[in-house]
């Protein structure tokens, strides 16, 4: 199935933040009921191991992404690290509950944050969950040369993918998100309105979960945009990882300079 970067209305600026909000919140609502990414653990606490690192900086956080059980689940495989969220559309409510639930651990930063110019007070090793695919494979390339210019490590994670399966999957989202609303935390009366009374909540999950799917990169796609950027001082590595919890593979690029590539 071929990629098609079609417009993702969370991506537009006209967009309501209150919408945006409510849908983010849902996303990051699900990734952590269904530990999405789960498989990634061992991964992920692998090369923060090898390369030192003690301090992340996630990019395109959402509201917070997987991060309120990725963070205790690294911590028990040994690997103890503070997080920095960052968006471009930043939740504020929803990094703040991250925040405060986990004693500042988690952290945030409150001004819109572009990937591919990341501010340089801005320091860590970079993560991005389930929104590489927001990007045009130049975009794509100039995150990634942004965290080699600034000699910073970067793990993608993507859980979603061109594939019918992925495609039928995404169909169940209105309901999922009609279903948890009254579940999901901070509460607010906004995502209510836009979800039962508005129902543009359910809308917007639905069509820009299946956009999602079709912009997905495959692995093919990751390693030719790593092989842009070259090998010589950095060593990247694409792959693939099947989680219990969900029934399509999350796909993962991990770039890591030379000299902490272990």
């Amino acid at each position: 199935m071929k990629r098609l970067h079609l417009i993702e209305i969370e991506d537009q600026d006209w967009c309501p933040r209150p919408v945006r909000d409510a849908a983010t919140d849902y996303l990051q609502c699900f990734i952590v009921a269904t530990r999405a990414y789960a498989a990634m653990i061992p991964v992920l606490a692998t090369v923060l191991q090898r390369t030192g690192s003690r301090h992340v900086l996630d990019l395109c956080s959402g509201a917070a992404g997987p991060w309120l059980w990725l963070q205790p689940a690294l911590a028990k495989k040994g690997v103890s690290v503070s997080v920095c969220l960052t968006d471009k559309y930043p939740n504020l409510p929803g990094f703040e509950r991250a925040s405060r639930l986990t004693n500042q651990i988690i952290s945030f930063h409150p001004q819109p944050v572009d990937p591919t110019q990341v501010p340089g007070n801005l320091l860590g090793f970079r993560t991005m969950f389930s929104a590489f695919h927001h990007f045009q494979p130049e975009q794509a390339c100039a995150v990634l040369a942004d965290a080699v210019r600034n000699r910073q490590g970067i793990a993608i994670f993507e859980a979603t993918q061109r594939h019918p399966l992925a495609l039928l999957f995404t169909l169940l989202a209105p309901l999922g998100v009609l279903v948890a609303t009254p579940f999901i935390r901070p509460f607010r009366w906004s995502r209510l309105l836009w979800t039962y009374l508005l129902p543009l909540v359910p809308l917007v999950t639905l069509f820009d979960g299946l956009v999602s799917c079709l912009r997905t990169y495959s692995v093919q796609d990751l390693r030719k945009l790593a092989a842009k950027l070259g090998t010589k001082d950095y060593h990247w590595e694409v792959g693939i990882a099947k989680s219990k919890m969900t029934p399509m593979p999350i796909t993962y690029l991990l770039g890591v300079p030379i000299e902490k590539a272990g």
